[in-house]
């Protein structure tokens, strides 16, 4: 392994220069290695994308799976802190491959210097999502990037910048935007199937409240320092490095409102047709736990006002009159979608709630109708049958993914927004060109990055 030169991301290098390394990588159209697209004295396109995964825990181990099941895929590289994550994903690759033929690395920007990569799979805890994918789309690295987007507006900002100048192919892990029920109920909602649209509500699972977790001495699987990493040091306990409870604590993440939140937000921003705006008001309430280790948003009701669009409320589920999902309202009929089932009405003057329990599949008349059908609807989304898939895709035919940076930051910044409306407590305004809060110093100061903990400062 090439030696490591000094990075931008280390300590030491200050953020202005950073930003500068940013400002100064070359602009040009989505760059693909000519190993992969093919090129005078270059292997043909057939060739297999190579890929690096950062992160093979719960989520990373789940979406490495699905790649190592494209046969133009070779996966070729590992990134993990937790010694039990790679023995499982080497076990994997080797079921696949026969043999565990694979680099390993414990330093992210190890592997994002590979030269022999083309593509990254980046799905860490949420505190690791902007520095991880940054060194990776620096080194020119295309990458499907789990969600969300990180702990603040100004990383994911920062991403959209660095994706624009180098010019790679980025997927944001929303696996809904490639479902067809999703599509479907967005292509309603966009082609007047629902009258005017009113309004959109969303609902999904809120957070938690538990015991605190008593210190545990670090077991040699672990790098507990390195896992920590920018975030607030804090005592080793196992429970810690169990994805649904790190979601849950706001030293590592914002909270189910955005983990979860952004899923249904994005489907509601695509069905809406504000993909590349976003709200012109924000205001919520909130409730967080009082004591516990869980300590990010339990729940909330939230609310976008949006210039030219329908207004979103946005709750955690179990909020009277709310069901999981996203319910798209028109002033003719509504539908409801969530994972595995689609529902739509007629509302006959009378705008009924969906059942409290969606049934799986497809339900009601109105969905029958042959002027509902996908097919027949005259304002045709984009089709994607498998997000995976249409990442490689995209790659190969130099093409935008299904989920590219815009509607991706676009769709985490609402998540972003809520919370700040939460945490001020009052109606804010919201300046969708600047992306920015209108004449308001405090919630404005909400938007920007966290101190990262030394040596990631």
């Amino acid at each position: 392994m090439k030696p490591l030169t000094r990075h931008p991301l280390q300590s030491g290098v200050p953020r202005r220069r950073f930003l500068q390394t940013l400002a100064l990588a070359s602009a040009t159209p989505l760059f693909v290695p000519a190993r992969v697209l093919g090129a005078a004295g270059q292997p043909p396109p057939s060739e297999k994308i190579t890929l690096g995964v950062i992160g093979v825990g719960a989520q990373g181990h789940v979406d490495m799976r699905v790649f190592l099941g494209n046969k133009d895929v070779r996966v070729t590289a590992l990134c993990d802190v937790n010694q039990r994550n790679l023995e499982a994903a080497r076990q994997a690759i080797a079921e696949t491959y026969g043999r565990p033929d694979v680099k390993v690395y414990s330093d992210f920007r190890a592997l994002s210097a590979d030269r022999s990569i083309d593509a990254v799979l980046m799905a860490l805890p949420v505190h690791w999502h902007s520095l991880a994918a940054l060194d990776a789309i620096l080194q020119g690295k295309h990458i499907y990037h789990e969600k969300p987007m990180g702990l603040s507006f100004a990383e994911a900002r920062r991403v959209r910048e660095a994706v624009e100048r180098k010019g790679v192919v980025f997927q944001f892990g929303t696996q809904q935007r490639s479902d067809r029920l999703f599509r479907w109920a967005c292509q309603l909602a966009r082609s007047g199937r629902l009258g005017r649209l009113r309004e959109v509500l969303v609902s999904v699972p809120g957070g938690k409240h538990g015991p605190v977790f008593p210190e545990q001495a670090v077991p040699d699987y672990i790098d507990w320092v390195r896992w920590v990493g920018p975030a607030p040091s804090t005592p080793f306990h196992e429970q810690k490095l169990s994805r649904d409870n790190h979601e849950n604590m706001r030293a590592f993440s914002l909270g189910m409102i955005s983990c979860w939140g952004i899923h249904h937000l994005d489907i509601a921003q695509w069905g809406n047709g504000t993909d590349d705006t976003g709200p012109a008001t924000v205001e919520g309430q909130g409730d967080f736990p009082k004591e516990g280790a869980f300590d990010a948003i339990e729940r909330w009701r939230v609310r976008f006002e949006f210039a030219g669009a329908a207004p979103v409320t946005f709750v955690n589920d179990g909020t009277p009159g709310f069901a999981h999902g996203v319910r798209f309202v028109g002033e003719s009929a509504w539908v409801h979608v969530r994972r595995g089932a689609l529902g739509g009405a007629m509302n006959d003057g009378d705008v009924q709630p969906p059942p409290a329990n969606l049934a799986d599949g497809i339900t009601g008349a109105f969905l029958k109708d042959p002027a509902n059908q996908p097919e027949a609807l005259p304002v045709q989304l984009p089709i994607s049958q498998d997000h995976v898939r249409n990442f490689l895709d995209a790659i190969r035919h130099k093409q935008r993914a299904i989920c590219d940076i815009g509607p991706a930051v676009r769709g985490d910044t609402l998540c972003q927004v809520a919370l700040i409306a939460v945490q001020q407590g009052r109606r804010l305004a919201w300046d969708p060109k600047g992306e920015t809060f209108v004449s308001d110093p405090g919630a404005n100061a909400l938007l920007e990055a966290r101190p990262f903990r030394d040596p990631w400062g």
